[in-house]
């Protein structure tokens, strides 16, 4: 039998089923759908995404708006800020009875004492007067329960002119002033390393220098409670 006779043979019964009585039972096999790729991707990276974000959850804990258990809530007046309470180590120092001619300054990890430089000495002098031992005769006692801390003194002046033999200029008057305040507390009982003295001479005002009310605040010794570096 031939090639051609043979492909001839093959095809008859497939002819007769599709054109005789057996057509009606005769099915074509309907090729599967592709499956949608591009919708399993999208739920995969949905599904990160929900894993990421359970994570970043976990790991950032409770939010800073909750108070801890026990802790107070304080509230500030609105009357005006609260005053700098003093630094824990200096605030056990009683400073409240110095009179009213020591002005107590509280400022960021220091304590400072501010007296007139018209209460310690006389006008254009830094020879302590004896009204100015008695004012710092009370601070002695402060300065020496404060003994882990360095004792810093510094004279101030306003900007009116000073020349005289001793003093050329207000960076000597402050400074001799400054100084004149270490050799007193120095001999009531108040370490020599702890202590150190300087002057600013009027390039530190408080106050205007326009007015005499000014001038009179810029005239001033600050003696200042600090760490130790």
């Amino acid at each position: 039998m031939s090639e051609r006779d043979k492909q001839a043979a093959f095809a008859a019964p497939r002819r007769a089923l599709d054109s005789g009585r057996f057509a009606r039972w005769h099915l074509e096999p309907t090729a599967a759908p592709e499956e949608e790729g591009w919708l399993l991707t999208y739920l995969d990276v949905i599904t990160l995404l929900l894993v990421m974000m359970v994570v970043m959850l976990s790991f950032a804990g409770p939010g800073k708006h909750k108070a801890p258990a026990g802790a107070r809530a304080v509230v500030t007046p609105l009357a005006g800020p609260e005053p700098i309470p003093a630094p824990a180590p200096l605030a056990g120092l009683l400073v409240d009875g110095l009179g009213a001619n020591i002005e107590v300054v509280v400022t960021q990890g220091t304590l400072s004492f501010r007296i007139s430089s018209e209460l310690l000495f006389d006008s254009g002098e830094a020879r302590l007067s004896a009204p100015g031992l008695a004012v710092l005769g009370r601070l002695v006692p402060v300065l020496q329960r404060g003994s882990a801390y360095r004792v810093v003194v510094v004279g101030h002046t306003d900007n009116a002119p000073v020349q005289t033999g001793r003093f050329p200029s207000n960076w000597e008057l402050s400074t001799g002033r400054a100084a004149s305040v270490v050799r007193y507390l120095q001999g009531q009982g108040v370490e020599p390393a702890r202590m150190r003295a300087t002057g600013y001479a009027d390039t530190r005002p408080v106050a205007s220098n326009d007015k005499a009310q000014g001038r009179a605040a810029n005239r001033r010794v600050e003696v200042t409670l600090e760490a130790f570096e």
